[in-house]
Order: C-alpha cells, then sequence, then structure tokens
C-alpha cells in the first residue's frame, strides 16, 4: 500500500512511486477527495502525488535547491502531505496546501545551508523602477531577446540565487508555474499587497544583477 511505502521513510520512497502517467486524474475533482485525503484512501493519495511531483520537483529546483536538495525536500514535502492527511480540510485547493508544505520545507532546508539573507530595506523599491502597473520602466538591455540564450538563463538563475527565500518562491510560482495570485497569497500567507512588492523588489533586483553582469 503506498501509506505504508511512505512511512517507511526510505529515501527516495516519493520518487519511487511516481509512474509517467496519473492512474486516476478524474478523481482529483471528485466531491469527496478532501475525504479521501483524510482517510489517507491509498489511491487518492497516489494521484496527488503522481500529479504534483513534477511541479514541486521543479518549483524546489526553481527555490534555489540542487538537484539531490530538490529531490529531498519534495520527499519530505509528500511526507508530511501522507502523515498530516488526516487535517486536510479542503477549504483549499490540494494543490495549494501542498505547495504550503513546499514552501515551509524550502525555507528550513535553505536556512539550513545558510542562504537565506535578511529581507533589505523596502523603500526603495517603487517609483525609480516601476510605473503604475508594476513593470519595469526601464527593461534590462536586450532580456527579451536574450531568454532565448542559455548564457542569459543561468545568469537570471545566478541572480536569484541571492534572492530571499519568499521573494524567489513568489518568482517561481508566478512566473514558472503560473498559479493565480491568490493561491500564491495562500500559500505563502502574505497579503496580495506584500505579494506585489515582493514580486516588484525581485524584478528590480534581477534587473540590477543582470545589468551589472551585461555592463562587465
Amino acid at each position: 500500500m503506498f501509506v505504508q511505502e511512505t512511512h517507511s521513510r526510505e529515501p527516495p520512497y516519493v520518487l519511487q512511486q511516481v509512474t509517467t502517467a496519473v492512474s486516476n486524474p478524474a478523481l482529483l475533482d471528485s466531491s469527496d477527495l478532501a475525504e479521501r485525503i483524510r482517510a489517507r484512501d491509498s489511491e487518492a493519495l497516489r494521484v496527488v502525488v503522481e500529479t504534483y511531483l513534477p511541479q514541486i520537483l521543479r518549483a524546489a529546483r526553481g527555490g534555489g535547491l540542487k538537484p539531490h536538495e530538490a529531490e529531498d525536500v519534495a520527499q519530505n514535502t509528500f511526507a508530511t502531505f501522507v502523515e498530516s492527511a488526516e487535517r486536510f480540510e479542503g477549504r483549499s485547493h490540494v494543490r495549494t496546501w501542498i505547495f504550503g508544505i513546499l514552501y515551509r520545507k524550502i525555507s528550513e532546508t535553505r536556512r539550513k545551508l545558510g542562504k537565506d539573507r535578511q529581507v533589505d530595506d523596502i523603500d526603495e523599491v517603487f517609483e525609480s523602477r516601476f510605473d503604475e502597473n508594476g513593470t519595469w520602466s526601464q527593461p534590462p538591455r536586450t532580456a527579451d531577446a536574450a531568454l532565448e540564450a542559455k548564457q542569459t538563463r543561468q545568469e537570471i538563475a545566478d541572480c536569484l540565487e541571492a534572492a530571499p527565500s519568499k521573494q524567489r518562491m513568489a518568482f517561481v510560482l508566478r512566473e514558472v508555474e503560473g498559479l493565480s495570485s491568490e493561491e500564491i497569497c495562500k500559500i505563502l500567507e502574505v497579503s496580495s499587497t506584500n505579494l506585489g512588492v515582493m514580486l516588484f523588489r525581485l524584478r528590480n533586483r534581477v534587473r540590477e544583477c543582470l545589468e551589472a553582469k551585461w555592463a562587465a
């Protein structure tokens, strides 16, 4: 059984359980999904893991973790999901709940690795860099074209490396995973205003970092 196997906590048990195709994707839209998760129904738990593991792994990598660290965090995320299944009330989407667990696991891991930085002052973020719609008033030089280049993608990743976890996770969830602002706010436990601030600040950080790299 899936649940029994997960309690063994022998890495990489989550990754070993996942097949290339979701066994019953319609189950995610069933009205009794929350009830089945609380009951630790093995099929429901398996479908959730099979569906969201690729996103969780991708987001963990986007959160600044190396491949083996991302795999460990994904495993721990789904272990916590299974172990706390009885507390899932279905008030939010199961994806939101899992990403919330992931964010906490990434934060814990980055703290242990000494990667987190204190959040910098907020006063400098807005007027000089963004217009009233929250977009760059002066985009990084040739950024649109350069994004297609492998070197520039690596430069962007390097620029993101120094960002605080919550800012970086907000960026990954929004720009990579395409989650809605409402869902991201629930995952990160922030207001919509705070989310906007974090995204603005991170775009500003990336812009200045890229310009410095390109100037060099």
